[in-house]
């Protein structure tokens, strides 16, 4: 546990098992205030500006849903859900209820209750004057994944000033200026494209771009910077940093394809945080070339690489396990470790926050996996889940909030 650490219970949760679940929980982190959207679909406001958190506000969710995400958005928190409803939010300071919308009205009902069928809210971003939201649902139409997604710009009052949809997996947003990217992390279908970067006042494409691989898998995350942006690559398990127009300045090889006791294997690169100075890239599980089960560990699997914005790569460092998103603010990039379903060790649940030029700066262990991760300064606030591997059966740690400094 960190110097200067503490926690505030987040209720019950079903723990995590051996395998991931996906996103059920979320935290954003502004003025001082970390917002906690949980599984059982609450969502509470916990002042961690003091030596001890308390909740401002406990906002009671509805049955079988989940808060995915939470946006710091016109003085109150906006949140994503993955529920039959597919619902964005936007709460006032209070907690009330400011409006609502409902994404299955264009994604579509989900064809069950399966978790991983429903209508899901994969991020939401802001640039101050509008908040913008990335919403799919998927299905198995004979056999074969499909996807119905819309990218969402809302008003403050919760008017919708344009949509863009795609027949792709949206999994992440960024927004610099007048531009909005959006990296598909999927493509079964006609769109063909893992980025596109459009016009943020109207929702027009500017420009599109592609690792120009075979097969679905696309682009994990992208960062715009003032130079271009910088992405994630799925296709070839590679980092670019693309300029303004899209054409390629750099790439730097992740987790490629490698032989290992005599297998091939390779990890995605799932997320990227980028500033002017650098960028850092955080790689996922190890994958085989032929099936999905493997006793082989790619190298570079659940790693932090750090690079500089030449294309230098300057450092890494272990996060301990899937991340299933990160937590930034300028040069700090929290990760969230939570379980490695292969090797299932406990010693490795933690967050570890690194900066992008000098690499790790902090480490805070927990019991459980965590989850979800915000920074604000050098304040970093943590959700844990608790965890029950499947070959040991026993509980680790709880459903809660960590407040910790990363000085």
């Amino acid at each position: 546990m960190s110097e200067h650490a503490s926690t505030v219970t987040l209720g019950d949760v079903a723990p995590a098992r051996s395998r991931q679940q996906g996103r059920r929980s979320a935290v954003a982190l502004a003025d001082g205030v970390a917002v906690v959207g949980t599984a059982d679909g609450d969502l509470r406001a916990v002042d961690v500006s003091g030596p001890r958190p308390t909740v401002r506000w406990h906002h009671e969710g509805d049955d079988g849903q989940s808060v995915v995400a939470v946006e710091p958005f016109g003085g109150g928190p906006a949140v994503g859900e993955r529920s039959a409803r597919g619902e964005i939010r936007c709460h006032d300071v209070d907690g009330s209820v400011r409006w609502r919308y409902e994404t299955r009205e264009d994604v579509g009902t989900p064809q069950d209750d399966t978790r991983f069928l429903l209508p899901f809210v994969a991020s939401l971003t802001t640039d101050g004057d509008r908040l913008y939201a990335a919403a799919r649902r998927y299905e198995r139409v004979d056999g074969d994944r499909t996807f119905q997604s819309v990218v969402y710009a809302f008003a403050p009052d919760g008017g919708v000033d344009w949509t863009y949809r795609t027949d792709a997996s949206p999994i992440s947003l960024s927004v610099r200026d007048d531009r909005l990217a959006v990296a598909y992390n999927r493509c079964p279908g006609d769109h063909q494209h893992g980025l596109v970067v459009l016009d943020a006042d109207d929702g027009s494409p500017r420009w599109m771009w592609d690792p120009g691989t075979a097969g679905q898998r696309r682009v994990g995350d992208a960062t715009l910077l003032d130079s271009g942006a910088v992405v994630a690559s799925h296709g070839d398990y590679c980092g670019y940093h693309l300029d303004a127009d899209g054409a390629e300045r750099w790439r730097v090889s992740l987790a490629p394809s490698r032989t290992v006791d005599g297998e091939a294997v390779y990890a995605y690169p799932n997320h990227v945080h980028a500033t002017d100075d650098g960028a850092v890239f955080v790689t996922g599980n190890t994958y085989p070339e032929d099936g999905r089960q493997t006793d082989a560990r790619h190298p570079r699997e659940h790693t932090a690489v750090g690079v500089s914005l030449d294309g230098t790569e300057r450092w890494t460092g272990p996060v301990g396990g899937f991340a299933s998103g990160l937590g930034t603010d300028g040069s700090l990039v929290a990760v969230p470790g939570a379980q490695h379903f292969r090797d299932r060790d406990a010693d490795a649940h933690a967050v570890r926050v690194y900066d992008t030029l000098g690499g790790r700066v902090a480490t805070h262990d927990t019991a459980g996996v965590v989850t979800a991760a915000a920074v604000e300064g050098d304040t970093v606030a943590a959700v844990e889940e608790p965890v029950v591997y499947h070959d040991e059966g026993r509980e680790r740690g709880a459903y809660r909030l960590h407040r910790f400094s990363a000085e």
